[in-house]
């Protein structure tokens, strides 16, 4: 697309975006048979949506109705890209546990990972972007030397993990959606945490109660793979960076646990703080997956939700804490601070970032080039402040991601209405 081109207002995205993601994330729940009377530029932003949020092929399986032929090839492509990058995937970790089996090693494979184990969905229908796992501090060096053995090396590491990549990267990534020739990361975690928006909740404990087997092994329990879903969801939901397919998997292993299992998410450790976090990622997933969360355990999330983020968590849909959301706050995420000295201190870490946090974000930007479509990462921080307080700048990302979309369907026009 002409970069130059000029994009169509931020009240007619915006408005686009939200009334797009409300309705695919309703169809992905409880399909309809109608399709949406969406215009050419609706239609290129559901496109974006679907990808952003994860759900093409949940889409692509699903839909009772066929959109226009734009829509129907792109939902037919992800479909096709995402299954082939799922045999990659399950080709690599097959690699990954032999590997650590040899070298006399045992990590914990976090996520989608997990959930794949669990055949929870379809050929395809999950996307997997890299492979996250958990080690302890005493086999990170064990765990280099496997990950070597299959090819594997440290490109860079942040405070939440280390990033491995293959020795010979293929070419550009695809900015877009799923592609199957997309590089597969590895993310080696040390800790499962998440600052809620200062405060750190720490599951790794939980996670490595035991003595981990040679090679790949589950979560602990049911309760523990839960516990992970939602607190990883709880994080994006504080960013704005949530996506439909995260409620996905927790209304899906929702419906797995037994009653002991959501006493065992829901009770309060021993050491610690009872889990506080856990009402709003769970009811949002309740209100979009009804009737897959028990309504007791539901109601005693409510009960150990500060009332200030129990407040916000009624008024959210998804769109206000994904992706689809396109402006960029300020302060994101401030009503997850459970006093106002936590709030302050939120507020200062954005006005007043560290330099790690700095050095970051460069690092993000490197890895993902494309980001510089939008101008906003070369601004200086005070620049954005500004921006910040007095003005709607768009996210990059999403910015992004529409821009790709409007190009991969060959919009001639962009138009506002």
């Amino acid at each position: 697309m002409n970069p130059t081109r000029q994009m169509p207002p931020f009240g007619v995205l915006a408005a686009a975006l939200r009334k797009t993601t409300e309705h695919l994330a309703r169809e992905v729940a409880e399909p309809g048979n109608t399709p949406p009377d969406w215009s050419e530029l609706e239609w290129a932003v559901a496109c974006s949506v679907a990808a952003m949020q994860g759900i093409s092929t949940l889409l692509a399986n699903s839909l009772r109705w066929s959109g226009p032929p734009v829509w129907q090839t792109f939902l037919s492509e992800q479909r096709r890209q995402t299954t082939l990058r799922q045999a990659r995937i399950g080709d690599l970790l097959e690699r990954i546990d032999a590997a650590l089996r040899a070298r006399h090693v045992g990590v914990i494979a976090l996520k989608g990972s997990a959930l794949r184990a669990l055949n929870l969905y379809g050929p395809g229908e999950r996307p997997m972007s890299d492979i996250d796992v958990l080690v302890t501090a005493h086999d990170l060096l064990p765990v280099a030397a496997a990950l070597a053995d299959i090819g594997y090396t440290e490109a860079f590491t942040t405070q939440r993990h280390a990033v491995y990549v293959p020795h010979q990267t293929a070419a550009t990534a695809h900015a877009f959606g799923e592609h199957a020739d997309n590089p597969l990361k590895i993310e080696v975690h040390t800790a499962v945490a998440e600052a809620l928006p200062v405060r750190n909740v720490d599951l790794t404990d939980r996670l490595l109660c035991g003595r981990a087997r040679e090679g790949l092994n589950a979560y602990p329990d049911l309760a523990s793979l839960l516990a992970h879903l939602l607190l990883h969801a709880a994080g994006n939901m504080r960013a704005h960076a949530l996506r439909q397919i995260q409620l996905h998997d927790i209304a899906s292993v929702a419906r797995l646990l037994a009653e002991s299992d959501w006493q065992a998410l829901l009770e309060k450790p021993r050491s610690g703080t009872a889990p506080w976090w856990v009402f709003p990622p769970l009811a949002l997933a309740a209100r979009y997956y009804p009737d897959r969360i028990p309504v007791e355990s539901l109601r005693t999330a409510r009960a150990l939700c500060p009332r200030v983020l129990r407040i916000a968590t009624n008024r959210w849909a998804l769109t206000d804490v994904s992706w689809s959301n396109l402006r960029i706050h300020a302060f994101p995420g401030i009503a997850w601070s459970q006093t106002p000295v936590d709030a302050l201190r939120f507020i200062l870490s954005r006005v007043f970032p560290s330099q790690k946090a700095l050095a970051e974000l460069e690092l993000t930007v490197r890895a993902q080039p494309q980001l510089d479509q939008v101008r906003w990462y070369g601004l200086s921080h005070g620049n954005r402040i500004l921006r910040w307080l007095f003005s709607q700048p768009p996210r990059v990302q999403t910015m992004t991601s529409i821009r790709a979309a409007l190009e991969s369907v060959n919009v001639r026009t962009i138009r506002a209405d």
